[in-house]
Order: C-alpha cells, then structure tokens, then sequence
C-alpha cells in the first residue's frame, strides 16, 4: 500500500513538473519574442544590436539580394536622413581578393550561420515581397523569431528533459528547470542574431540525445528492447559538430561526444560520423564558396606561404627590391602584369607589394628580405584592429592573472555575474564519484572540456584577451550552459533538503536573474557589474 502511494505521489508530482515546465518555457519565450518584437538600433533605423550582428544580416541580406557573399553594397548603404551614418557598418569585416579577381570586403564570421539565415529570409522575402535593405526593422524581426525562437526552444526543453531524467527530487528538478529558462544569459542572446545560441542549443540537442540513449539501453532487458535508432547517432553527431561550427573550442566537446556514444554502443561509431560529415561538408563547403578557401576568415590574420627569399641588402624598400619582386613573381607567375607598388603595413617590418588588386607580403628580418603570399585579411583602410584604433575591451588584457580574475569573478566574471554556476566545480567534481555510469563519464567529460576551453581562452593573444568584446558577460563560454546546469542538477537535489540552503540557492539564482534582465534589452553592452563599476571610478576607459 506504502509503495502503491508512494508510485502515485511520484507520478502526480511529475504531471504537476510537466505543466509547470511548459509554463516557465512559454513565458521565457514570451519574454524573447516580445524584445524581438521591438528590437532597434539606438539610432532608430534598424533592428541590428551592433557590429556583431551587423556582420551577419549583411551577409544574409547580400545572399539573398545580390547572389553574393561580399558585402560591398551592404557596408555603403546612407540614411537617406543622417547622411553621415551607415547603418549596415561594420568592424567584424575582413577584405581579400574575390573571383573576380577584385578586393571586396565580407563578414569575418563562417558563413554557414547567416547561409542557413539566409534560407529563412529568402522565404519571408518570397511570402511579404519585402527586403532587408528596404525594411531593415521588420523584417530582421520577423526573420530573427522565426530563427531563435525555435531553436531557445529546443534548448530550454532538451535541457529541462535531461534535468528530469537527472533530477532526483521534486524541488530540485523544478529549481534547476526555472534556471535553465531565466538563470543563464541565453535570454539576452537570443535578441541577436548571433553564434552562442545555436552553439548551446547543438549542445543541449547532443545532450539530450546521449541522456536519452544511455537511459534506454540501461533499462534493456534484452538485445532487442537495447536497440536505439540509428538516426538518434546520426542526429548526435550533427548536434555536437553544429556546436563545433559555431564554437570553435566546441570541437574538444565534439570529440568527447564521439568517445561518449561510442562507450554507450560501439555500432554509434559510424552513424554519429556521418553527422559529423555533414556538418563538415557544409561548413567548409560555405566557406570555400564564400572565400575559396576551406579557412573561416577569422583565420586570416598573418602572413601566406612563402614565395622567395630577396636577395636586396636595402635598409628599406627601394627600385631594386621592387624589380627583384618583379622578377620573383614573374618567375612564378603569380601576378597580373603592371608595376608593383610598394607601401608600408599596419604590422611592423612588412610591406605590402600591390599589382592591381593582387597583395603580397613583403617582410624583412635579420636574414634579409622575403616575399610571401598575403593572408592578412584584417589589413584595410581605416581597420578596426589595427594597433592604437581598438578601443575599451579589445585593447586586450595584458596580464593573464587580472584576465583570469575578471572572467571568473570580476566584472565578466562567470561566478560573480551567474552565481548559480558556483555550483558547477562541486556539480563535475561530485559526477565522477556518484550516479549512473553514463552520467559519470558525462561528468568527466565536462570537467575536461571546461578546463581545457578556459585555459584556451587565458592563453589567447592579446588581441583576443577581451572578454568577447562589448557584451554582457563571458560569451564564449555560453555554450556549456546546458551542460552545466545538468551537473548541478544532482547538487540543488542535496543542497535542497534543507531550508536554509534553498534560501542560500534561490539567492543565487536571483542574483543570476538579475543579470539576465540587466541585459535583456541587447547582448551587446558592458556587463552591468562592469557599467557599475565604470560609475565607481573603479575602472577607466
């Protein structure tokens, strides 16, 4: 009798979960759609955030409206009121020679996100007949919720259906749910069009897919009852490599996912490869069609290969170095025919040899003088990311102590900014000794790719130690989301028995709230411990 209640308790308790999560999923999505509904530029005359976003929908809107990846006519656009303001602008461009053998200018994102977009826009233009450039407000919100609103979606209930398959307790699972929809910084994001929402929601997906799996061959009694789709591999492997296309450090998560499934059922192998494949062929096919090259822009910041060693001894460039290059690239028949023109580089010790449209790097060191193919994209006048022009933030941090303080518990802190993750070192430290052994293996698998990630990020260039630029917390972590509030789901279980703990818990997750709805007008703004601590005079920019 005892069991009998104790059966129905659980499972009245689990309608009730039920219905509350579709609650907290539609409000939370009510809250996205409606920011969307309204979303405008300060200056009143688009619905793009930033220079983030901006890169993007100039892409979309190119491929749709011109049949091109170069955003040369995007970037030119006036206010036909403000004529000094170009609202498609943007500093996340990059600038190389094209098919047509001319320099253009495009995104410095891979171009497999705003390809994908562009599908969507194509059907709204087709169904309204308007455009972007025509209507740059309307329809980048339609557009926008017909993109993120499915896929913060499927985020919020991959991650709260893993929650509910982890969670022990009542409180805990429904905790931990709330947190998902209104404790992260997903909400801000998913006003933008940008890489960290669909990164976690291929996250979540993958997740999902490998909770859902391990539990069903786990309660097999037999090889027949064991079995799992073959499509639940493939989906997995399409899931963690889309996480990889739009976070590059995603890739360490992509080769846990591999391993994971392949400890759960070794006949995974093939079936997850195939997804794998078909993101693969999709990411390096856009950009190969977009760049001619299988690279994504970003990383096109050096110099190419090189073609010859010079045999000048000039302290500086002169005629007879310009006719050795002459001569060099003659040889190799690398160049148009023309005279080569050779003027200084944002980097030191380079040149930059021009025939036409066509570049070359031209460096000397102490052995003398080379020449080399030109792989520096971000090289164009008037750039953004040349030394003395970046500004705030992505002047970078110079010591990798203070980087490591503020992305932790400074002002882009992932504690001091989302509290609740506090949890997440007691969440993966504690996986490894309890629960299922799938779960184990998950929590390991966690604790490695954070770490990895984070000393990946500490030990960037300087140029890349900002934080993720002008944004409302440490962006590049955002994709372990899910994955962290799965593993400190068994710790909100424990920690929930006793009252004062839960009031310690719900502190903690107002305190996350907070910051979600500090943030919840635009992503792409200082954080608001930083903006206060700006108002302290604690930090000048």
């Amino acid at each position: 009798m005892i069991r009998e209640e104790t059966t129905q308790t659980a499972a009245d308790e689990r309608a009730v979960r039920r219905s509350i999560y579709h609650v907290i999923v539609c409000v939370a999505l009510a809250l996205a759609a409606g920011r969307m509904a309204v979303v405008t530029s300060s200056e009143g005359d688009t619905a793009f955030l930033s220079a983030n976003d901006r890169s993007r929908w100039c892409t979309v809107a190119s491929l749709v409206e011109h049949g091109t990846y170069a955003i040369d006519k995007q970037i030119a656009i006036v206010n036909p009121i403000h004529r000094h303001r170009r609202p498609w602008q943007t500093i996340d461009k990059v600038r190389h020679v094209g098919s047509d053998g001319k320099q253009h200018y495009y995104s410095s994102k891979p171009p497999l996100l705003p390809t994908m977009v562009a599908g969507v826009y194509k059907l709204v233009h087709l169904v309204t007949g308007m455009t972007l450039t025509e209507h740059p407000i309307y329809v980048a919100r339609i557009v926008l919720a017909l993109v993120n609103l499915p896929m913060l979606a499927i985020f919020f209930y991959a991650t709260i259906g893993c929650i509910e398959r982890i969670g022990r307790s009542h409180w805990g699972r429904l905790f931990a749910s709330i947190a998902a929809c209104f404790g992260t910084m997903m909400l801000p994001f998913a006003v933008s069009l940008n890489n960290h929402l669909p990164a976690a929601t291929a996250t979540a997906a993958a997740m999902w897919l490998y909770v859902f799996a391990a539990q069903k061959i786990a309660a097999s009694t037999d090889d027949i009852s064991s079995r799992v789709s073959m499509w639940v591999w493939v989906a997995a492997g399409i899931s963690a490599a889309f996480a990889a296309a739009n976070e590059l450090p995603a890739l360490s998560m992509m080769g846990l996912w591999f391993l994971l499934f392949a400890l759960l059922k070794r006949s995974s192998i093939l079936p997850f490869g195939l997804g794998v494949i078909v993101v693969a062929v999709a990411f390096f096919g856009t950009n190969w069609i977009a760049h001619e090259s299988f690279r994504p822009p970003y990383a096109h910041r050096g110099n190419g290969a090189p073609i010859a060693d010079l045999n000048s001894t000039a302290s500086e460039p002169d005629d007879e170095l310009k006719s050795e290059i002459e001569s060099a690239l003659e040889r190799r028949q690398l160049a148009p025919e023309g005279e080569v023109v050779i003027v200084p580089s944002d980097e030191p010790q380079r040149w930059v040899a021009k025939v036409d449209e066509t570049y070359f790097a031209l460096l000397k060191n102490e052995t003398g003088w080379k020449l080399a193919h030109w792989d520096d994209w971000y090289e164009y006048p008037d750039t953004y990311w040349r030394d003395g022009m970046r500004r705030g933030v992505d002047r970078g941090e110079p010591s990798k102590a203070i980087y490591l303080l503020h992305m932790t518990i400074g002002h882009h802190g992932l504690f001091s900014l989302t509290p609740i993750w506090l949890l997440v070192p007691l969440g993966m430290i504690g996986g490894l000794w309890t629960g299922p052994s799938y779960f184990r293996k998950l929590a390991f698998a966690v604790l490695l790719a954070t770490t990895v990630c984070l000393l990946f990020y500490l030990n960037r260039p300087l140029i890349d130690r900002n934080y993720g630029g002008v944004s409302v917390c440490f962006r590049w972590m955002l994709w372990f989301a899910p994955l962290w509030l799965l593993v400190i789901t068994p710790v909100i279980d424990k920690l929930g028995h006793a009252k004062g703990r839960r009031m310690m818990l719900i502190a903690m997750l107002a305190i996350s709230v907070f910051s979600v709805s500090a943030s919840i007008d635009s992503p792409w703004q200082s954080p608001w411990l930083y903006r206060f601590w700006q108002f302290l005079g604690w930090i000048n920019v």
